[in-house]
């Protein structure tokens, strides 16, 4: 006779859990799906999962980890609705929400880590680091007297050991170049922003440039300040760079259309299962720049809320939209937190652009792996480099104002072409970047030649700097050193891109000034030597201003 199943205490709790579960789902059911049979297909669902998970519990000839289970199943299931709806375990959680949020508790470093130790790049404007003057170049040794080199030591342990509850105290002890001991720092964690306008600054007298890379929570207010500081020095037009934008809060991105368009016009509508999720949104406020003309440029890394932008400002002929067809994210989710601090990020409805287009690409249900695939796709048939290639369909025609055609169902399509310029991209460059070969440089020989630098104007060192044949000798050495093998045709074909990029790093570090926040101003303007979409934006602009006075001159809602 088998023995009779005996109730442990975690199994007498389980049910008690699992009922609580039960009540929150018919909850969740009555308010998601509605109705008398959305609860009845949850609340049988849900029995049968506490079923299984029971008898796994209760029965199963090994220990299993039911949280880790649970978290696999969910994961499983939402795999077959879209590849937009996902599930963060409470870990995840938090790591995710924190790329929106308009900052972070920590010391306020910028760090490289090479060759398993932590170097300061840069210590953060206002931050607890900067205040107790650690510097550029320093070699962080100890955190908490705990040892902060070797293999252990990577990007989650360095964020987890330096970022904590903000008022929380923590010691460093860092070796600094030219003094012969280590300097021991006591600091206070506080609250460090992070910037989302990465760079804003005026192209000549009159093109203003502003780069945005993601919609976080400061991003309309940073996007604001941007325009305040650009109108100040005589920006009669702009150029708003959104390549690999991946998008973020929708609301952030509809206010920064209301500042470039005039008037009561749509910019976005969303649709769902029915009207609880439904809403449109429209210009409403008097924007700080809705006459100059506007230029922006996206690439296949734009997604989302960048689509919005793009796709409101094309649609209205209020800009010029340049580069290659951007990702094609066309899905509304809204974030739920859980009980266990995880979150479920669901998909509610779909936007449309005001033209009536829905930019979501098309996608299988349960088939990520070939969503995923649709970049390398456009790669391996050519969309990246020939305009022909890009294949529209011609079933989803619409009209802007000025009344041209543009296309849905598949990301927003430029009106002007640029392709990916791969004619310097090589194994071995990816490989320095890998590893940092070129940063790690850039902030020791900015460092080194400090005083040189600060004899040197931003504008001088633009024009004037150029890294020397001996520069570009020690990286390959310190790449060599770092077991990246040498590839010289591949070195050649890289070497213009490695001695640009090294030039726009050292700017960076060289000149970036204090007051400004996280802006890469110096990065960008020397990068812009390379950058042919850049390059090409900035001779459309009597383009785009011809473009907006033919749809200015129409009357509104003409097709």
């Amino acid at each position: 006779m088998e023995n009779p199943i005996q109730n442990d205490r975690r199994t007498v709790r389980l049910p008690i859990l699992l009922s609580i579960t039960l009540a929150a789902g018919v909850f969740l059911g009555a308010t998601f799906f509605g109705g008398s049979k959305g609860i009845t297909d949850v609340a049988r669902g849900y029995t049968k999962f506490k079923e299984v998970l029971q008898l796994i519990d209760n029965n199963y000839v090994d220990t299993v980890n039911t949280d880790e289970l649970v978290d696999y199943s969910i994961t499983k299931m939402l795999e077959k609705l879209d590849p937009h709806t996902y599930y963060f375990n409470p870990k995840d959680a938090i790591a995710a929400r924190s790329q929106l949020e308009g900052g972070f508790d920590g010391i306020g470093i910028e760090f490289n880590l090479y060759k398993d130790t932590v170097y300061v790049v840069t210590p953060l404007v206002g931050g607890p680091s900067e205040a107790v003057g650690i510097q550029s170049g320093d070699k962080i040794l100890k955190v908490n007297n705990e040892v902060f080199t070797g293999a252990k030591v990577d990007n989650a342990f360095i964020f987890s050991k330096l970022r904590g509850p903000r008022g929380s105290q923590v010691s460093i002890e860092i070796l600094r170049r030219g003094v012969p001991k280590p300097l021991a720092f006591q600091l206070k964690r506080d609250r460090i922003p992070t910037y989302s306008v990465d760079a804003s600054y005026m192209i000549d007298k009159e093109i203003g440039y502003v780069k945005v890379t993601r919609f976080s929570e400061s991003t309309y207010d940073e996007f604001k300040n941007a325009l305040g500081r650009l109108k100040t020095q005589g920006m009669k037009k702009l150029l708003l760079d959104l390549r690999g934008n991946p998008g973020g809060y929708m609301d952030r991105a509809t206010n920064m259309v209301d500042e470039l368009i005039a008037g009561d016009k749509m910019i976005v509508y969303t649709d769902g299962k029915d009207d609880r999720y439904d809403r449109q949104t429209r210009t409403k406020n008097a924007g700080m720049f809705e006459n100059g003309s506007v230029v922006v440029l996206i690439d296949e890394g734009s997604a989302s809320a960048s689509e919005i932008v793009a796709g409101a400002l094309q649609d209205h002929d209020r800009a010029l939209i340049v580069g290659r067809r951007s990702f094609g994210k066309g899905l509304v989710q809204m974030p739920v937190n859980l009980s266990d601090g995880s979150e479920l990020r669901l998909t509610i409805s779909r936007y449309f652009t005001p033209s009536g287009r829905s930019i979501q690409k098309p996608y299988t249900h349960g088939d990520v792996e070939s969503y995923e695939k649709d970049i390398k796709n456009r790669f391996s048939h050519g969309e990246l480099f020939v305009a022909d290639s890009i294949k529209n369909n011609p079933k989803l025609q619409f009209r802007t104002d000025a009344g041209r055609i543009v296309y849905g169902g598949g990301g927003i399509t430029p009106d002007v072409f640029v392709p990916r310029d791969t004619s310097m991209m090589t194994p071995y460059l990816y490989e320095l970047f890998g590893k940092n070969i070129v940063r790690d440089y850039a902030v020791r020989y900015s460092g080194e030649n400090k005083k040189q630098f600060e004899k040197l104007s931003f504008a001088e060192f633009l024009k004037t700097f150029t890294p020397t044949e001996a520069d570009l000798n020690a990286i390959v050495a310190n790449a060599t050193a770092d077991d990246i093998k040498f590839n010289e045709k591949e070195y050649k074909r890289s070497k213009p891109y490695i001695r640009t990029y090294l030039k726009a790093m050292i700017g960076r570090y060289a000149y970036q000034k204090r007051d400004k926040g996280g802006l890469n101003n110096e990065f960008y303007q020397v990068m812009s030597e390379l950058d042919e979409g850049y390059k090409k934006a900035v001779t459309l602009f009597d383009q785009a201003e011809k473009l907006a006075r033919t749809s200015v001159s129409l009357k509104d809602g003409k097709k």
